[in-house]
């Protein structure tokens, strides 16, 4: 009985080993950072437990090939993660945070337990691993890809889906910190563990694409707007969330999963060192560069897509979803550079060189373990380039350039109506709900 157990309950291959280990890692730091933070808080032992549930539940999760038992842990999961966020029930702003995330959550299983029936019903299998290898082309399984693709995208707060995540600041920041790193991802990670249906419907991957790279746009749009830290890091997360789901779009799965892994330690990093934002210098990037700083920052972006290009096994000379990954990492490592050619262009353009095919060659090798780990999985599948990929591709060039060129003209001529229109629309649209805001002091029971 025991072994019939492990077998129905267990699903450990290569993606849910990583999956444990990342949850397993950011529990354990979370939990350090935890241990000085929350001391002396009146729910210290109690915080602890819910935070070893939630790591549980959420392994759980990742190791399940049964749909019973995948749905039970992400509903535990949910649950832990909305009693961590309330915290403090006495204080209102929490409360209706929790309340909100809940409710977001609370359709989220909808749509999935909803999915997951139509799977069943329409191959007769509730093991995951075995649906995976069933054709998806018949009218039953295309909406049960679309009701997972709409559940992924609530849990990792993609437009329009987003607004309980910008609403969930009032949690403790090892909640937030969890949440962010964590849970968030989720959305990602389901999108992975259904790829080989989706592989099946190159349309329903470019909707990915475009939706992923909507959200991708406005997070960091909205990012740039705000003046609360945490409200910039949650609006990050959005823009980063969109990024991924990107990916999958791109059917680069195992790019999607390196990214959730560097995403998740980096923003648990930046969580947990929020407190210390305020004191932190900030430097004037001197926007827009001037135009040898610009050709020396362009340099070191090819210098660091090559790189990426070279360690990953991939070529610019393809004409698949491949070039728009390259593309973005030559924005990236441009971007990564003009800090450090600012002032001495061709002075510092040797150590930028450096530093940016440095850091190519490290992420290019993290996507190329990933794909190596998950290989037998063969979800390494990009999709021939169409005309959505190649606006999109022009969308991101020109929203990059916008930001680089166009931003200090604030300060030397007037903005246009609509452009002042546009602004406010987008700053009112990365608020949270009323209700979650703190607007006195006196509001805040702890």
């Amino acid at each position: 009985m025991v072994n019939n157990f492990i077998s129905f309950a267990s699903g450990c291959d290569r993606l849910a080993i990583l999956m444990i280990a990342l949850c397993v890692f950011m529990g354990l730091c979370v939990g350090s950072f935890a241990a000085r933070y929350m001391k002396g808080d009146s729910q210290y032992h109690s915080f602890f437990i819910q935070l070893i549930l939630l790591i549980i539940s959420v392994s759980g999760m990742a190791s399940s090939d049964n749909l019973i038992l995948f749905l039970i842990a992400w509903c535990l999961s949910s649950l832990v993660l909305v009693r961590l966020m309330i915290h403090k029930p006495n204080w209102r702003a929490a409360k209706a945070s929790g309340i909100m995330a809940a409710k977001n959550y609370a359709l989220n299983v909808l749509c999935m337990g909803a999915a997951f029936l139509i799977l069943y019903l329409a191959t007769g299998e509730t093991s995951i691993n075995a649906i995976n290898h069933q054709d998806a082309h018949s009218l039953s399984m295309q909406l049960a890809l679309i009701l997972i693709l709409l559940a992924a995208m609530m849990l990792s707060a993609i437009w329009p889906f987003h607004r309980w995540l910008i609403s969930s600041l009032n949690s403790p920041t090892p909640v937030s910190a969890v949440m962010h790193a964590g849970l968030v991802n989720g959305g990602g990670f389901l999108l992975v563990r259904f790829a080989p249906l989706y592989l099946q419907h190159p349309p329903l991957l470019t909707l990915i694409f475009v939706i992923g790279l909507v959200t991708a746009l406005l997070g960091t749009w909205w990012k740039l707007m705000q003046s609360d830290v945490k409200r910039m890091l949650a609006c990050s997360t959005m823009g980063q969330m969109g990024f991924m789901i990107a990916q999958c779009g791109l059917g680069l799965f195992p790019a999607a999963v390196a990214h959730l892994i560097w995403h998740g330690m980096f923003k648990a990093h930046l969580f947990l060192g929020s407190g210390s934002a305020a004191q932190e210098k900030r430097f004037d990037l001197g926007y827009p560069p001037k135009p040898l700083t610009f050709i020396c920052a362009l340099v070191c972006g090819l210098t660091g897509s090559l790189a990426f290009a070279w360690v990953s096994n991939k070529s610019w000379l393809v004409d698949d979803t491949t070039l728009v990954l390259l593309i973005i990492t030559f924005m990236a490592g441009s971007q990564f550079a003009l800090p450090m050619v600012r002032f001495k262009p061709l002075g510092n353009l040797p150590l930028a060189f450096i530093f940016t095919g440095v850091g190519g060659l490290l992420y290019g090798f993290s996507v190329q373990i990933i794909a190596w780990l998950m290989e037998p999985m063969g979800l390494m599948q990009p999709q021939p380039l169409n005309g959505i990929h190649i606006i999109g591709i022009l969308v991101l060039t020109l929203a990059w350039l916008s930001i680089l060129f166009l931003r200090s003209q604030e300060k030397t001529m007037p903005m246009p109506g609509w452009a002042l229109r546009a602004y406010v629309a987008a700053l009112n649209s990365s608020q949270p709900h009323p209700s979650t805001v703190t607007a006195h002091r006196n509001q805040y029971q702890y």
